[in-house]
């Protein structure tokens, strides 16, 4: 364990390795695909504005009901590129519940547009009842993505304040402020990144519920990343005479390192259940959680705590350099 530190390029690249794909479908590949600049998130209704129709389907025609189907009959009542989700149990069978996503309706008729509709789906499938209709406007949606968007950022700059004034009685006490940030850049780019990857390719969508999965995966990392900096502090403060900042930055992780991993593997059994057992509105909100919650573990450990090592030293100024990073410098350093 004496090599945590030492080993410190390793851990960033892995992050990067992870991360970079996730970036890719964040976004490049809404460049490549579209040829214009875009997130390459799947907002929902709450974000982007639009109409959630939840279908109960219970006719003779049941077991007919496809995705493409479904599309189709909204598609013939204008309602191109509807989005079908057809309901499942646990063991994969259909519940008979479909989740439609469509554009806004007209405002100026909207009850025209959803008896057609409704009609349409009979005559194809039979018995066919709306059970609930959500329409969320564009004026919502703008508020909804800037509320995310300040949430966040005010979030970053209180934990910056915070923990500034929490570690002013160790030596530089900003440090601890912007390396726990970029931690949590870490965090989030990954989130991002994995929930771009999933909606390009199983159709997940960015709601409210993804914004309070972030936000808590945030406070995770954030509450992991004081505890392993508080150690470090109680170690500064009691330091042998002679003993080298890597040194106690290495003793203090390997200290907290299994609370860490304990403490978030009561919570990973949780979610693991509430994921496989839990209904399904709630199993993309516990996806997500459970990446974030691994995320947050790793960069407490490997990526925060580094960072103030490689601040300490202040090895950007050899990563320009021929030959990269000081190897020798940080070998020597443990």
């Amino acid at each position: 364990m004496e090599y945590l530190v030492r080993r410190r390029y390793w851990w960033f690249s892995i992050s990067l390795l992870i991360i970079l794909p996730g970036l890719y479908f964040l976004l490049l590949h809404p460049l490549i695909t579209t040829g214009s600049f875009a997130i390459g998130l799947r907002p929902s209704i709450d974000f982007s504005g639009g109409s959630m129709w939840e279908l109960r389907f219970s006719g003779k025609g049941t077991a007919d009901v496809t995705t493409s189907a479904v599309s189709d009959v909204f598609a013939k009542n204008g309602f191109e590129g509807a989005q079908v989700q057809i309901s499942k149990d646990i063991q994969g069978a259909p519940t008979g519940v479909v989740l439609v996503r469509t554009v806004a309706l007209n405002p100026n008729d909207p009850n025209s547009q959803i008896n057609a509709v409704l009609n349409g789906l009979k005559a194809t499938f039979g018995d066919v009842t709306r059970e609930q209709f959500e329409t969320v406007g564009p004026t919502v949606s703008q508020e909804s993505t800037r509320s995310a968007v300040i949430a966040v950022l005010g979030a970053s700059l209180f934990i910056l304040l915070y923990l500034t004034w929490a570690f002013r009685q160790a030596p530089h006490p900003l440090r601890y402020g912007v390396c726990a940030l970029v931690a949590m850049l870490h965090d989030v780019l990954l989130v991002l990144g994995v929930a771009a990857i999933l909606g390009t390719f199983f159709g997940l969508e960015v709601d409210a519920l993804f914004l309070t999965a972030l936000l808590t995966i945030l406070s995770f990392s954030v509450h992991d990343t004081i505890v392993v900096f508080d150690r470090i502090r109680e170690n500064l403060i009691n330091r042998r005479s002679g003993e080298i900042f890597d040194n106690i930055v290495n003793h203090s992780v390997v200290q907290t390192l299994p609370r860490s991993i304990n403490t978030q593997m009561t919570t990973l059994f949780t979610l693991t259940a509430l994921l496989l057992f839990g209904g399904q509105s709630i199993r993309n909100f516990i996806a997500i959680l459970l990446i974030g919650l691994i995320s947050g573990t790793y960069s407490s450990i490997f990526n925060a705590a580094q960072l103030l090592v490689v601040w300490e030293h202040r090895e950007w100024q050899n990563w320009f350099r021929r030959g990269g990073p000081d190897g020798d410098q940080g070998a020597a350093a443990v």
